[in-house]
Parts: C-alpha cells; structure tokens; sequence
C-alpha cells in the first residue's frame, strides 16, 4: 500500500468519525454552542489538521507539506468572508441559536460532497488541458481585486436571493419552526420549513465560495490528494470557527484586504507560468501566512471606526 493511500484512509477515518460521533453523541440535541465548547472544537481542528501536515511530512516529504498548509491557510482566509454571509443569513431569518449547529453541520456534509465533486472534475479538466491553470490564475486576479475594492454588504435582503424565490416557487413551505425539523406534515400535507431554506442557502454560499477556494488551492497544487484533504480539513474547522468568532468576527476588518493581497498573489503566480517563471511552494506559504499574520494584527492595531 503506498504512501497516499494510507493517508486516505486516516483521512477518512477522522473526518468520517467526528461527524458520527458529533451528530451521534455530542450534539444530538438542540442547544447553543458555549464558547468553551466552540474553542475546544476549533482547536481540535486546527491540531488535527497540523498533526495531518506532520503525517505529509513524514510520509511524502516537505514540500507536499508546504503545499497543504498554504492551501489549508488559504482556505481558512475564505472561510472568513463565508462565515460573515451564513452570519447575515441567520440573522435575516432570524434563526434560533440552538439551531445553528444543526444547519452548520448539515451544510458542512454538503460542502463535502460538493467539493469532492468539484476537485475531481477539476483535476480531471487541468490533467486534460493544463492551459486552464491560467484561466484559474485569471479568476483568483478578478476576484482578489473586485474584493479589494468593494465593502461588506451588512444588510442583504435574501427574500429577493434566486435561490430562495426558485425554492418557493417549486416547493411547500411553512413558516412554523417545527422544533428544528427540514421537513414536517401539516393538514395532510409535506411542508419544508424556514430551517431547510436557510439550509439551502448556506449549500448555495458554499457553491459560491468554492469558485474561488478550488482554483486557489489548484494554483498552489495540482495534486487532487493535497487539494482535497486541505480543503476539508479547513471546512470541518468552519463550524467551530462560527460560535467562536461571530461575536468578534467584524473586529477582524483587515482580513478582506489581506485576503484579497493573497487571491492577487496567487493569481499573477499562477500567470507568471505563461513566462516560465516559477516561485517555490516554501515562499508561496511564508507570503501567505505573512499576510495573515499582518491582517490580524493591523485589525488590533488599526479597530474599525464605529
């Protein structure tokens, strides 16, 4: 069995192991999440997700272990901005606390699937025709300047989002909470409720968000394994991430525009290719840390004005 393979299977191992336990002993009941609770759990991730990059370096060597920890930094930079939309949208559907984790969790299970998806066809693409790296470097160049110039929009009227008007339109909806349910029978009759539809738009913010994080992680490897396993070591960490910081969340202003530095970075990274110019994965990694150290910091030093 080579070395990869078993990585797979520890992999898989964990991931699958902490939804079971999660779903089926720690949180089968509705309830808030402390923030102890919360920071245990990101913590948990965070030294999961180092001891995984030690097991990379062990058994395939340094550089693809510099290659995971910038895909998996970079990725936990854009969970950012998809935490402060799944914010917004709680909020706007004034979503009881104690069912956040039931919505996180269910869309963390889609997220899962989706990229899976995503990544093997997006491996599959750039095995066939290598050229769509650039297209990919293009993107991450648009969007890290789009992102650069445009502020946060803290009051979104998601009654008008095309996921939810499709929704309605094709679907029975009831406006009752049905302690926490997706789906529930009234007069005789399916209903999906508000819960589901909230669902349904943390899937679609995800889908979004995925454009962006898979050719970003792409531009720094093109191997499915490190893609794929940066990827959702970062997603499973979002969860905790959430009842962590969605009280301090809007302290950390100067995390967009580092954000936006890194997706500028990798974009003209991937571009300088079309000129044969090659930077390693050791300084790609040491710019994208540097940038997020740097956002923290100019946050604290630099507070929003309110």
């Amino acid at each position: 069995m080579s070395s990869q393979s078993i990585l797979w299977i520890v992999f898989s191992v964990i991931v699958v192991g902490f939804l079971v336990v999660d779903l089926g002993f720690l949180n089968r009941k509705a309830h808030k999440i402390s923030t102890k609770s919360a920071l245990l759990q990101s913590a948990f991730w965070v030294g999961i997700s180092l001891a995984f990059a030690a097991l990379i370096f062990v058994m395939l060597g340094h550089i693809k272990t510099v290659e995971f920890l910038s895909a998996y930094v970079t990725e936990k930079m854009l969970s950012v901005d998809n935490l402060f939309v799944i914010l917004l949208i709680f909020s706007f559907f004034k979503l009881d606390e104690k069912y956040h984790h039931k919505v996180l969790f269910w869309g963390i299970m889609g997220a899962v699937v989706f990229r899976a998806l995503f990544i093997g066809v997006g491996s599959i693409i750039i095995e066939q025709f290598a050229w769509v790296l650039y297209v990919f470097g293009a993107i991450l160049l648009y969007t890290g300047i789009k992102l650069f110039t445009e502020k946060k929009e803290e009051h979104v009227d998601f009654e008008h989002n095309v996921v939810v008007r499709y929704a309605k339109k094709f679907l029975r909806f009831t406006p009752n909470v049905h302690g926490g349910h997706f789906l529930v029978k009234e007069e005789g009759k399916w209903h999906f409720t508000t819960m589901f539809l909230v669902l349904l738009l943390v899937e679609s913010t995800d889908i979004i968000f995925a454009v962006d994080s898979i050719p970003a992680a792409f531009s720094i490897t093109q191997d499915p394994f490190i893609v794929f396993t940066s990827n959702i070591f970062a997603v499973m960490g979002l969860r905790a991430l959430f009842f962590l910081v969605e009280n301090i969340l809007h302290k950390f202003h100067h995390l967009q525009k580092g954000l936006s530095f890194i997706l500028i970075f990798i974009g003209l990274k991937m571009l300088a290719g079309i000129f044969h110019f090659h930077l390693s994965p050791i300084i790609s990694f040491v710019v994208i840390l540097g940038v997020l150290i740097m956002s923290l910091v100019l946050s604290v030093i630099f507070p929003k004005k309110i």
